[in-house]
């Protein structure tokens, strides 16, 4: 999806700064929602995929002014939503009433297995390799990824499209992500690590010999 969140290669918007001792949460809110994310998406409320599109889809000024863990509740409320979870009055209604009296009632619930799920993924990741199907294109392969612009999720960026580069190595197997996003299934395939020149890319002036690694669907490829 085209869209202001692709940040990849745009200029305007100054250095990127770096928050020396950054803490994993600036604010208790943000752990919640971290946990939100995971808790409902280890359930199947939702997939990855769909949670990314979520977020591509916010209002561009919206996007552009809210944070980083804002961008998530953002498409947590939304998916749960979509999939019928939550209904946006009953939503709506919670926040009213959070307005008015400034406190929450949480409703408890021990389920342990659960909660080690939760532990498991939030440490380590979900899966989303899937048994190898044959490759198209093989290590040292010249490649151009395709000038599209799909108005769903893909992970192709838009810096990208239409450049030369090279089959570094092949990676395996993978859930694709365009169309796990808008409910039409997994359809694993091969996903390469390309290598490209950055001044191929970005132009001049580079430095000297600097290149681009980009993890890429078979999809977006076709040869140079």
């Amino acid at each position: 999806m085209n869209g202001v969140h692709d940040l990849g290669g745009m200029h305007g918007f100054g250095a990127v700064q770096v928050e020396p001792n950054e803490p994993v949460f600036h604010h208790p809110w943000e752990k919640k929602v971290f946990g939100i994310m995971v808790a409902t998406m280890a359930q199947g409320m939702y997939n990855v995929d769909e949670f990314r599109f979520g977020i591509e889809q916010m209002i561009p000024a919206d996007y552009l002014k809210s944070s980083y863990y804002e961008h998530w509740l953002e498409s947590v409320q939304k998916n749960l939503i979509d999939k019928g979870v939550i209904k946006r009055s009953e939503l709506e209604a919670k926040l009213r009433s959070l307005q008015r009296s400034g406190r929450v009632t949480v409703p408890r619930r021990r389920d342990p297995a659960l909660a080690q799920r939760l532990i498991e993924i939030a440490h380590k990741g979900d899966n989303y390799m899937r048994e190898p199907v044959p490759a198209r294109f093989k290590s040292g392969d010249r490649v151009r990824p395709r000038n599209i612009n799909p108005p769903t999720h893909t992970r192709l960026p838009r810096y990208v499209r239409g450049k030369t580069g090279v089959i570094d190595c092949l990676r395996g197997t993978f859930v694709t992500p365009d169309t796990n996003a808008i409910g039409k299934g997994e359809q694993p395939q091969p996903v390469y690590s390309v290598r490209f020149n950055a001044a191929d890319l970005w132009g001049e002036p580079v430095e000297r010999n600097e290149l681009v690694y980009i993890d890429m669907w078979e999809a977006y490829l076709e040869p140079a």
